[in-house]
């Protein structure tokens, strides 16, 4: 099972390392990262997607909380929350392509935010079936490069990461 981890980190030099040195020594999978500063300079809060049992999940929540730079850890799948990912998908648009992909983009709820004479770069934002819908809608052969964020998540209505 897919599971969103988000943690608050000291924001320091080699912190992030550390958190993706105990992922591989013990060989767990991580689909995406993101990390930022958050709105206190001195911490920065760290979204990792991976994938595993529950006693997995709970054992990598232990070995995160056991690391000196790592303030808080919650794993957001256990309540309710929003995450969302960003994509910049670079596309072929001449010709009849042109009103095909800004109809997509449309639909989708994307921005088209570069034009050239041949192509577009649309920007969307969503939970990663929205972007992964997007992508099998358009010929393949018209996508030209691919950039995804990774998930980025929050919790909902009360339930806060802070220390």
């Amino acid at each position: 099972m897919k599971h969103i981890i988000a943690l608050l980190l000291e924001n320091e030099p080699g912190a992030l390392s550390r958190v993706v040195a105990l992922f591989s020594a013990r060989g767990y999978n991580i689909e995406s990262l993101t990390v930022a500063p958050t709105e206190d300079a001195s911490l920065s809060r760290m979204t990792i997607v991976t994938s595993g049992s529950d006693e997995v999940i709970e054992q990598i929540t232990k070995h995160l909380n056991r690391l000196i730079e790592v303030v808080k850890v919650v794993d957001l799948t256990e309540g309710h929350y929003t995450q969302r990912e960003l994509m910049l998908i670079k596309v072929r648009a001449v010709g009849k392509e042109r009103e095909e992909m800004k109809r997509m983009a449309d639909i989708f709820r994307g921005r088209i935010i570069d034009v050239t004479e041949k192509s577009y770069t649309i920007e969307l934002t969503g939970d990663s079936t929205k972007l992964d819908a997007f992508i099998e809608g358009v010929d393949r052969t018209a996508i030209l490069e691919t950039v995804r964020t990774g998930a980025s998540g929050i919790g909902r209505g009360e339930r806060i990461l802070r220390v």
